[in-house]
């Protein structure tokens, strides 16, 4: 795991990211070849934007335990939009809310230190032939496969969608209680997808199933909301790979969000001191993993000590998670 800065002006930005196969750091603008056209489709809202993942470039067999191993945290990618900041206010509209989805009577995998929550888990994915990984959220849907992440596990941000984008749910030690659910297409904001605004990293997978049941009727998936009040109470997760963390094991965090202190971005920031590989983790608001969720761990300052960043979930993230919820 490596940490990288930042320099903008008078601060200098701390992703939570991290190189480890190729022992450098890889900028967003330059992370993956181009996808072909004909690959990215519009949504209804010129908010969102939508790719169909090629079956040819879904995860598949790739993920092998090796591979997930020496994945490398993505927040490494997002160091160019956190020196850019935001370029707007983000749109706030009528709070709204979905609630969540229980699981079907199944018993929930047993956890040797931390125990696991079977709607979290790590995100593996691809961009330009190096592997990254994050963390994910099943969250309530109509299509009963829908994950959450930061938007910079599944987009350049701006550029192109992720490759072999999985998500592992309850995932510990190498273990996999639920199995690989592989991405089949891909969202994000426009704002994030095209100009990479911070503000917004916010993305949204929807998987299919490695046994016939949907990711929900599996592990559950949390409801979600929408345009709430600034400076709430919230139970971040992820799973952090740098000291004094591994990336094998579900950690928490619980703190009041403050908004950022150089005023470059709409998120929100809390007491938490997870490092890389926790990037796309669910804030669950109040404490505890059944509230509702209302952000996504998206970065950190080098000069602020343990303080996770999030976007805050106005009326652009909520167009993106209808659209890829329907």
């Amino acid at each position: 795991m490596m940490r990288s800065k930042v320099k903008s002006g008078a601060f200098s930005a701390l992703l939570i990211g991290t190189l480890v196969a190729t022992g450098g750091f890889l900028s967003a603008g330059a992370a993956s070849a181009a996808i072909a056209p004909e690959s990215v489709v519009s949504s209804a809202s010129s908010d969102v934007e939508r790719w169909v993942v090629p079956q040819t470039q879904q995860g598949g067999n790739y993920w092998t335990s090796e591979r997930m191993q020496s994945a490398i945290p993505g927040e490494v990618l997002v160091q160019d939009n956190v020196a850019a900041g935001a370029i707007g206010a983000v749109a706030a509209g009528a709070t709204s809310l979905v609630s969540p989805q229980k699981a079907d009577p199944e018993p929930s995998p047993t956890a040797s230190r931390v125990s696991p929550i079977s709607h979290i888990g790590k995100i593996f994915f691809t961009l330009g032939g190096t592997d990254y990984v994050c963390s994910g959220n099943s969250v309530s849907a109509a299509n009963e496969n829908t994950v959450v992440t930061a938007g910079h596990c599944v987009n350049e941000g701006p550029g192109n969608f992720a490759t072999r984008l999985i998500f592992v749910p309850a995932y510990e030690n190498g273990s996999a209680p639920f199995g690989q659910w592989n991405a089949t297409v891909l969202y994000a904001p426009t704002q994030w997808s095209n100009s990479g605004d911070i503000s917004y990293d916010t993305g949204f997978a929807i998987v299919s199933s490695p046994t016939g049941s949907s990711l929900s009727d599996s592990v559950g998936a949390s409801g979600v909301t929408f345009n709430q009040s600034r400076g709430l109470t919230y139970t971040a997760y992820g799973y952090p790979a740098a000291a004094p963390f591994n990336g094998e094991t579900l950690q928490s965090c619980y703190g009041t969000a403050t908004p950022d202190p150089y005023g470059q971005t709409q998120s929100q920031g809390i007491p938490c001191d997870m490092t890389g590989g926790s990037s796309g983790g669910p804030w669950m608001i109040g404490s505890g993993s059944t509230g509702l969720q209302n952000s996504v761990n998206s970065f950190g300052y080098n000069n602020i000590a343990n303080t996770m960043f999030g976007p805050y979930w106005g009326s652009v993230i909520e167009n993106t998670y209808v659209a890829a919820s329907a």
